[in-house]
């Protein structure tokens, strides 16, 4: 891919990889690297710009240059799993949030900054056999699981309306909606079948706590996604991630609706980012 992005003049690179995220456990963290490989391929050849301005900490590029490094992003996905839909690299590209249905994406406008607990169970589980799984589930009860799959529809659509509601009025009464969302659909996922005992634990243990929790990614183990909303006692947080480290987990908090790629200055990265870069 580099010599087709820098398909003139092609210089010599040294390119240093550093993630937070783990790897295989439906983080998207394929899709990252993509994103990151491509835009800084791009700027390295000129094919679009450096944004960063003087005295300036992050910059971003046009929509059009976005544009640019998400189809060359896909092209590394399609080069890692042969057949991606393409929502992990648009969403690395352009952040925030994104509505996929039939092939189709399309960015939300307006989205609020969510917390949230990502906790790893650390069970491995195969992509392809979940959703071969599901699919052989559909054909042998068509009467039974389209319903839920209409469910789940209807359960993304309400979720998108709640959302693009928060940012003009941000009530602390939505967050009770998206907690039954929370819930409702992670049963609706154990009825396909891409549950797993480690992620029935993950929602007993964050109940405890008043918290609410959902599978992301394919299921079958990998990771969840707890919601924090604002009015959550961070003792209760705290609690909650020791009792999630106590099953063997791993848990972070972080943010939904984060800005997608960016360019960082030396000077705005994290100590450890910095180690990391004078250790090459």
């Amino acid at each position: 891919s580099f010599l087709c992005v820098c398909s003139r003049d092609v210089p010599s690179v040294d390119i240093l990889v550093w993630s937070e995220l783990p790897t295989g456990a439906g983080l998207g963290s394929s899709a990252a690297y993509a994103v990151c490989l491509a835009a800084a391929l791009l700027m390295v050849c000129g094919a679009i710009s450096c944004p960063l301005q003087e005295g300036e900490s992050t910059a971003r590029w046009t929509e059009e240059e976005l544009t640019l490094i998400n189809s060359w992003a896909f092209q590394g996905e399609r080069v890692i799993h042969g057949n991606p839909s393409g929502v992990d690299n648009a969403v690395g590209t352009w952040g925030g949030a994104l509505r996929y249905q039939a092939g189709k994406i399309t960015p939300l406008k307006r989205v609020p900054m969510l917390r949230i607990l990502l906790t790893n169970t650390k069970v491995p589980r195969s992509t392809k056999v979940l959703v071969a799984e599901v699919k052989e589930k559909i054909l042998k009860f068509p009467a039974i699981m389209n319903p839920v799959l209409d469910s789940i529809d209807a359960i993304s659509q309400e979720c998108q309306s709640v959302l693009e509601e928060m940012p003009a009025n941000p009530s602390p009464e939505y967050y009770p909606v998206l907690e039954e969302f929370f819930d409702i659909n992670q049963h609706h996922l154990n009825v396909l079948g891409v549950g797993h005992p480690s992620l029935d634990r993950l929602c007993q243990v964050t109940a405890s706590h008043g918290l609410h929790s959902k599978l992301t990614g394919a299921g079958g183990g990998g990771c969840a996604i707890t919601l924090l909303p604002p009015d959550t006692s961070p003792l209760a947080v705290e609690a909650a991630k020791q009792d999630l480290c106590a099953c063997g987990f791993e848990c972070w908090e972080t943010k939904i609706g984060a800005p997608g790629v960016t360019l960082h200055s030396l000077s705005s990265l994290n100590t450890q980012v910095l180690h990391v870069f004078s250790q090459s």
